[in-house]
């Protein structure tokens, strides 16, 4: 296992880090508790000329000041007042691209997860969706902010290689209202895997 270094993250590319993030383990260490999950689904958002990115034409805010962060900061909003979604901030300071988890495989700490889920035994629904995916971590709109790199939340590869005929690639979910944006082939996923929240098959 080798953690993510700032290298990864700091690149031009978002939609390259957001492919290259699937089959990366997703790692949380809060009060004691770890728990840990694969990257199964991932979203690219471009920085300021993405309709669907909450920096689109500069928009600076409260909400998403972490965006414009350093490479490897975690950048977590909350969406329809409840679902706490996790990102993944790239590129250089300013320049505020994300990566958003859209969905994970549980690895370990699954009886941590399904306390934190409510959920009474472990099924594809634990950790599909970015809602669900950060609420199984732990992770919520309190860790927006948090370096990558440090030991609360960061991201590992442990050697897991996702062989690219393993790769969907579609349009985003749920971001119908960004215009011809929402067409953007910008969306990641691993073929088959059961926790992808979309359909798995496509």
């Amino acid at each position: 296992m080798s953690k993510l270094t700032i290298d990864f993250y700091n690149r031009k590319d978002v939609l390259q880090i957001a492919r290259e993030l699937l089959g990366k383990i997703v790692v949380t260490k809060f009060d004691g508790v770890l728990t840990s999950a694969r990257i199964v689904e991932t979203e690219a958002y471009i920085a300021l000329t993405d309709r669907a990115s909450h920096t689109f034409g500069g928009k600076r805010t409260a909400r998403n000041e972490h965006m414009y962060g350093a490479a490897g900061t975690s950048y977590v909003y909350i969406c329809y007042g409840m679902h706490h979604l996790f990102n993944v901030v790239t590129n250089e300071k300013e320049t505020p691209d994300a990566v958003l988890i859209r969905a994970v495989e549980p690895v370990k700490g699954i009886d941590t997860m399904l306390d934190r889920s409510g959920k009474l035994k472990l099924d594809n629904t634990l950790s599909k969706g970015p809602g669900n995916a950060a609420k199984v971590l732990g992770i919520n709109k309190q860790h927006s902010g948090l370096n990558l790199l440090g030991n609360k939340i960061f991201i590992e590869d442990d050697g897991f290689v996702v062989d690219a005929k393993q790769i969907g690639v579609s349009r985003r979910i749920g971001v119908e209202g960004a215009g011809s944006a929402a067409l953007l082939p910008y969306r990641f996923y691993i073929r088959g895997n059961k926790y992808v929240s979309g359909s798995p098959n496509k």
